[in-house]
């Protein structure tokens, strides 16, 4: 019996801004964020969106079983409660068959990847059944922060199933937790601190410490992969740590190595960062941009979440896989957000559901997608269909 991904859906809020506008607006070189840092564009979610909108909106792209669906599991580092799993509001949402278990995971940008093997768990218990992983995340730092050009908005959504449309997972993950200070974000804010080199340089040790690990496992090389992917808090973070394991592949795999990486990071470039879904944003460009990888083809992920844990696993593609893509249905939400001014993007910024018991109302001039938060009525979020 093979457990996998048979099913991946995704979603970004109707908002972007061009990061050459945002370098200027900044008095830096555009090149700075566009080669730099790897980003072209960058999500804007309004605040009628947050990772309840845009999970359901991304899991709404998935043909779900309700007799088989038996597990939701959601991934986040942007909460939006404390106590209560955004899952059951997207189970709601959704009207999804509520005799399952549903919860959410926090482990910094990890989670998506710590709810994906625990719904392989519990595949392998209850073959017949399905499992809901959806990651869904909202990164900000701030205005005019060192941060800021790697913040980002959306979710992806996976169903976990036996017998995968997709990609099936091997039964090889490596993984490694440490207690580190390398980025947090206290419950009383809704931004980021980060001590980015140092967190860089943690990614980077993470990933060579499990990768160096992974090998002496398996028994596997570089050059038993078609492709890597990496957890993408920006583009050239990912690009980074490929270089560490390139120098074992010949000339001709490097080469394939970094024109399959360049693929799955077109996403990335055009979103920006959503923290628990970059990894599984990047497996998605890859498999929705690359027309060379055939059935069988083995490729590598890396996850990384702050604070730390890291974890390297592989999967092989299923014959027939790309027939269950929504490639169209994807370069089409992404070709038609609007682009908004610097100014724009700033008032957006600040518009956000505030931190406190008062009542909030969200500006219906923003409201896209096919949820929206309306606003917060007795310290109660409103969701609706839109």
């Amino acid at each position: 019996m093979t457990i996998g991904i048979d099913q991946m859906g995704l979603y970004t809020p109707n908002f972007y801004i061009d990061l050459r506008e945002l370098a200027q607006a900044r008095g830096d070189d555009p090149d700075k964020y566009t080669i730099g840092i790897g980003q072209d564009q960058q999500a804007v979610a309004p605040s009628s969106q947050d990772v309840v909108t845009m999970g359901a909106a991304a899991a709404r792209e998935l043909t779900i079983d309700p007799e088989r669906l038996g597990l939701i599991v959601v991934g986040t580092e942007t909460g939006i409660d404390a106590s209560k799993a955004a899952a059951l509001t997207i189970q709601r949402l959704l009207g999804l068959n509520p005799w399952v278990r549903a919860l959410e995971i926090k482990e910094a940008c990890y989670g998506g990847t710590a709810g994906l093997m625990m719904a392989r768990d519990y595949v392998a218990a209850h073959p017949e059944r399905q499992a809901l992983v959806i990651a869904t995340d909202i990164a900000r730092y701030g205005l005019a922060t060192g941060g800021e050009v790697t913040q980002g908005a959306g979710a992806v959504a996976m169903l976990v199933t036996s017998n995968p449309r997709l990609l099936a997972l091997a039964d090889d993950s490596v993984h490694y937790a440490a207690d580190i200070m390398d980025f947090w974000r206290p419950v009383y804010q809704d931004t980021a601190l980060a001590r980015g080199k140092y967190s860089t340089e943690q990614y980077l040790a993470f990933f060579e410490r499990v990768w160096t690990q992974y090998q002496a496992q398996t028994g596997l090389t570089v050059a038993d992969f078609a492709a890597l992917c990496f957890h993408l808090p920006y583009t050239k973070m990912g690009l980074k740590a490929l270089r560490l394991a390139l120098p074992a592949a010949d000339e001709a795999q490097q080469a394939t190595l970094l024109a399959r990486f360049d693929r799955s990071i077109q996403y990335s470039r055009r979103i920006g960062n959503i923290y628990t879904g970059s990894l599984y944003l990047g497996l998605l460009s890859l498999l929705e941009l690359d027309d060379t990888l055939a059935a069988g083809a083995r490729i590598g992920l890396f996850s990384y979440g702050s604070g730390a844990v890291g974890e390297f696993f592989s999967g092989t593609l299923v014959a027939g896989y790309a027939t269950h893509l929504h490639r169209i249905d994807h370069a089409h939400l992404l070709d038609a957000r609007a682009a908004l001014s610097i100014p724009t993007y700033e008032q957006l910024f600040a518009d956000k559901v505030p931190y406190g018991p008062a009542d909030y109302t969200t500006n219906p001039a923003w409201f896209s997608g096919p949820f929206v938060l309306t606003g917060v009525v007795g310290q109660e979020r409103q969701y609706q269909a839109n």
